[in-house]
């Protein structure tokens, strides 16, 4: 079969899923966007089962040193065919990470970890194969585990309570990046987020690794808790290892649900991601996700309209009427990836239940 530029066999027993292949034009897209020196190009595949990855990063991104690994062998063998098949290159391990992470002193400049579940378990590994300004890109299929449908799961596993309702894929893909900036900080290592996507079945994080104590207590300062309102969808967040968190909410005067820790920074590098989006054919599956994003208000949540029209007991209002009615007031307002239903802005309550108001008496009059 073919995929982009590669051309692939897939052997019993090995995984590959075509529906992932927006993902790794995205993949492609945001290394090119990076514009690595030749210095900057050694890569491990540290999940390669078929090889693909490894495979389009060399054809379409360059990168010219190329290090596969997999626990599988059947997944080792079919990488080496379908290596040698594309004419690529690279160094094949049958082994699995935290063996060969223990065993081999390379280190490398960008890492890609796309396990199946939760990356939680090789994250370390990954740390130990990393040097200043190493890149990673990481991905999480347990999407359930991390929007709330096994709380439980999520404190074992992120150490994390999570939120299980229209806020928990981005409470979820927040939940992964703080509990990655916490291990990376054992290392002393911070970490500057660059790139982040929740879509379908799965979270993606696209990471910069900085050296340094400073760097990794900075990264530190940007996780926080969050407080979320059952009644009227009310939230807040704070900063810090341990703040103050709400838990009567100030709009409705309900009693508000603690969920965190997780990452309160900014999710995506805007300047990256117009970079990323002029690479990306807009026939790909990919543009659609990455366009959003780049047009995406950066802040900490959003606010779903129908809960909010419900709450005031009113019909419900179209996003972009009630988008209008806050840039008049000169707020910001945008979709969000997070949530079809979903406005991003920087107003706050009170200002978008007076529009939704405002609104539904202009319509009914």
């Amino acid at each position: 079969m073919k995929e982009a530029t590669a051309k692939i066999t897939v052997a019993e027993g090995v995984f590959y899923n075509p529906k992932m292949k927006s993902l790794r034009d995205i993949s492609v897209a945001f290394l090119n966007a990076l514009e690595l020196p030749d210095s900057g190009k050694s890569l491990l595949d540290s999940t390669s089962a078929t090889g693909i990855r490894c495979i389009r990063y060399a054809k379409e991104s360059g990168i010219s040193t190329l290090t596969a690994i997999d626990i599988n062998e059947k997944a080792a063998k079919n990488t080496k065919k379908n290596l040698r098949l594309n004419h690529v290159k690279a160094d094949v391990f049958n082994i699995d990470l935290e063996k060969f992470a223990a065993e081999h002193d390379a280190k490398f400049q960008i890492i890609d970890l796309d396990p199946f579940g939760s990356p939680s378990p090789y994250i370390r590994d990954i740390i130990k194969l990393s040097e200043d300004d190493t890149i990673i890109m990481m991905t999480a299929t347990d999407t359930a585990v991390l929007c709330g449908a096994h709380l439980k799961a999520c404190v074992k596993q992120y150490g994390s309570t999570p939120l299980h309702n229209h806020l928990c894929k981005e409470a979820g893909i927040r939940i992964l990046i703080n509990h990655f900036i916490r291990k990376a900080a054992e290392f002393n290592f911070g970490t500057e987020v660059m790139l982040s996507i929740s879509d379908m079945h799965y979270m993606r994080i696209f990471l910069r690794l900085k050296k340094g104590a400073e760097n990794a207590y900075a990264s530190m300062l940007q996780t926080g808790f969050g407080s979320y309102c059952n009644s009227c969808s009310a939230y807040s967040y704070a900063l810090g290892i341990a703040p103050v968190i709400e838990n009567k909410c100030k709009n409705c005067n309900s009693r508000t649900k603690a969920f965190g820790p997780l990452y309160l920074g900014r999710l995506n590098q805007q300047d990256l991601l117009k970079r990323v989006l002029l690479l990306l054919s807009e026939e790909s599956p990919a543009y659609k996700p990455i366009k959003t994003i780049s047009e995406e208000h950066e802040s900490p949540f959003f606010y779903h309209i129908p809960l909010l029209t419900k709450f005031i007991k009113t019909s419900s209002v179209s996003f972009t009427e009630l988008s209008e009615s806050l840039r008049k007031k000169g707020f910001q307002s945008t979709r969000t990836l997070f949530d079809p239903s979903g406005i991003k802005t920087d107003a706050p309550l009170p200002e978008i239940i007076s529009s939704i108001k405002k609104l539904r008496s202009h319509n009914s009059a």
